[in-house]
């Protein structure tokens, strides 16, 4: 077995399989959706932020979660309680509004 460049004939085959590969895109699907991705892509993270389309079940949830946080953390005064109604009351203002536009054409 040499270490050296391909034969022509070899190459040429190697690189019609390459071609023809490439053209494939189930196969390109697949093998994208295999890949290792660490860090998301920021664009990629808006773009599904920006198309998310809350029911109506999950915004009334976290309304009455964030109220039942705003009333207990009022009452006893206690950092977490605070902290979490602070997490969650954008979370809710977003998919309230995001749902608002969905129904009216916003």
């Amino acid at each position: 077995m040499s270490i050296g460049r391909l034969p022509d004939h070899e190459q040429r085959i190697l690189d019609e399989m390459e071609r023809v590969l490439r053209r494939d895109r189930r196969l390109d699907r697949r093998l994208r959706t295999l890949r290792l991705n660490r860090r998301p892509d920021p664009a990629r993270v808006l773009a599904r932020m920006a198309s998310y389309r809350p029911r109506v079940r999950t915004v009334a949830l976290l309304l009455a979660v964030s109220a039942g946080l705003l009333v207990a953390g009022a009452v006893t005064s206690a950092p977490g309680l605070i902290w979490a109604f602070a997490f969650l009351w954008p979370l809710t203002l977003f998919a309230g509004f995001r749902l608002l536009a969905g129904r009216y054409g916003g």
